[in-house]
């Protein structure tokens, strides 16, 4: 590896002020929402995405590792940091390029660094009726690194890699990868059908390091006449197994109208609308289930929610309501129905209510609201106040950025086939390991499908004590050991997990590393990434 003659070639390329020193580039990138260090040796910012192919060639030529991002905004799964030391970071984050758009099927090509609030601005402006594919991680973080990571979120097209069509990238050796229907039979066919023709190889540039990715086609969805969202609640927790058998029948009587549904236990709600109650912790750390149970009343929360959402015309959704009313008929209490608009009257309405119940009240009402924008395709923050929960320093500005505000969170994100026995197993389990480690058991269900639903657990923890960081790191793992054998596993994991991840294959890894010999046999791209 010769590092000096790269950067004098990078910087030759680039210009001295885009290419940061070791020291730049720790200030700048090194925080990381789940205390994971890495020695970083230089960032390249990326201002054309027509440099990255010399880019990537002088790497090549030099041996130098590097390691790509979008916005850096990982929140919970490595943040910006590589997943090995001594990597060079290219920072796409400055290709902001809404670089096509069909406004009459709704197809959109953009940069790494089009983020959900930039494409919410531009839909907004040209009064296009689409809806962005918004997850919880805020309006600041990228829409073509979340696909890649195949990442959802709660609007009509749930699996968000599921609406990628085309994409154009740049091979470790510098060379560029289109689609053979780009090629064969132009760039329309090629935004507007996903399989393409021949060999299917998009998927094989997510969670992985076979290549970076300039620019992506996404579908969107159209904003329909009517969006509502299905708000429940468990009084019992022992209601969880017949409630997921409902949400099932639900899911596969109204497919395309009933989105992504959302259950979150006590515990997780609290840690969205409630001030984490240092004062009141137990022997062991951890908050006494008798003081759940008060804030839940205080607060109006159940020991679960359900949060569903229904897309459609206006008579669709209304018979929608019906079916769910009768599903959920002796399950669900609190069965409401709202609009975006009608909730935040709601939270208007609460709001003015004296004293402080009023404020409790006020602050539940007003995440619902938020919660409400955001299943209409607009991006907003309203997640991620989650991160802050341990956390007493506040936002340095009005954005959040929990890495830089030195909030502490590791997601551990396993998918659980929706079987009522699956779901008490995973609750029981998550349960047991997260109290053995001083860590709060916040728990949401997502589902999926009407067979499989992904869970979030995000590990919250003090980030400035070493020792909690040791120990939120540790329940992670355990989370993962123990969750397998059981039948739980990540679909998606951190940096930190990578390793243990491909130490649990064979024959999978076996193939991905002949792959990856043929692209990339110095192991310049992503070195550690899921390998």
């Amino acid at each position: 590896m010769n590092l000096d003659a790269a950067l004098v070639a990078w910087t030759q390329l680039l210009g001295h002020e885009h290419v940061l020193d070791p020291e730049q580039s720790h200030q700048m990138y090194g925080a990381d929402t789940a205390g994971n260090e890495r020695r970083i040796s230089a960032t390249l910012q990326i201002a054309d995405r027509g440099e990255i192919p010399e880019v990537l060639r002088i790497a090549h030529a030099h041996r130098v590792p590097v390691y790509p991002i979008s916005t850096g905004h990982n929140w919970g799964y490595g943040t910006a940091l590589p997943a090995r030391d001594g990597c060079v970071i290219v920072d796409l984050g400055r290709l902001q390029g809404i670089l096509h758009f069909d406004a009459e099927f709704g197809v959109v090509t953009v940069e790494p660094g089009v983020t959900q609030g930039m494409l919410a601005k531009f839909l907004e402006a040209g009064n296009h009726p689409f809806l962005v594919p918004v997850t919880g991680a805020g309006p600041s973080c990228s829409l073509l690194a979340n696909a890649l990571e195949r990442g959802y979120g709660v609007t009509p097209i749930t699996d968000h890699f599921s609406a990628v069509t085309d994409i154009e990238a740049v091979l470790p050796d510098g060379s560029l990868y289109h689609t053979a229907l780009r090629e064969a039979g132009g760039e329309d066919l090629a935004r507007l059908f996903k399989w393409g023709v021949g060999p299917y190889s998009v998927g094989l540039f997510t969670q992985s390091g076979f290549g970076i990715v300039t620019k992506m086609s996404i579908v969107l969805a159209r904003r329909p006449e009517c969006v509502k969202v299905c708000l429940f609640s468990l009084k019992n927790d022992a209601l969880l197994e017949t409630a997921m058998a409902r949400l099932r029948q639900i899911l596969g009587k109204l497919p395309g109208t009933v989105g992504a549904i959302n259950l979150m236990n006590q515990h997780r709600v609290l840690s969205m609308s409630a001030p984490y109650p240092k004062e009141r912790l137990g022997g062991d750390g951890l908050i006494p289930q008798a003081v759940i149970e008060e804030l839940g009343r205080q607060y109006q929360i159940l020991p679960w929610t359900g949060f569903g959402t229904l897309y459609g015309t206006n008579r669709v959704v209304a018979a929608a309501q019906k079916e769910i009313r009768s599903a959920l008929s002796g399950v669900a209490s609190r069965l409401i129905f709202l609009t975006p608009g009608s909730a935040q009257n709601l939270a208007s309405l609460a709001g003015r209510l004296p004293g402080s119940l009023g404020r409790r009240l006020g602050s539940t009402a007003e995440t619902l609201a938020l919660s409400l924008q955001l299943v209409a395709g607009r991006p907003n923050e309203t997640a991620l106040p989650l991160a802050y929960w341990r956390n007493p320093n506040p936002p340095k500005n009005s954005a959040r950025d929990p890495a830089r505000d030195g909030c502490g969170l590791i997601w551990y994100a396993p998918l659980v086939p929706m079987r009522a026995e699956a779901v008490r197993g995973y609750v029981n389990m998550v349960k047991e390991v997260t109290r053995r480690h001083g860590i709060e058991p916040l728990i949401t269900f997502t589902t999926l499908s009407d067979k499989l639903v992904d869970s979030t657990v995000p590990i919250v923890f003090e980030r400035d004590d070493a020792g909690k960081v040791a120990a939120a790191t540790a329940c992670y793992h355990d989370l993962v050991k123990t969750g397998r054998p059981l039948g739980y596993f990540p679909y998606r994991v951190g940096i930190a997990g990578m390793a243990t991840l491909v130490g649990l294959q064979d024959k999978a890894t076996t193939f991905h590393a002949r792959l990856r010999e043929s692209l990339d046999p110095h192991d310049i791209l992503a070195p550690g990434r899921y390998r």
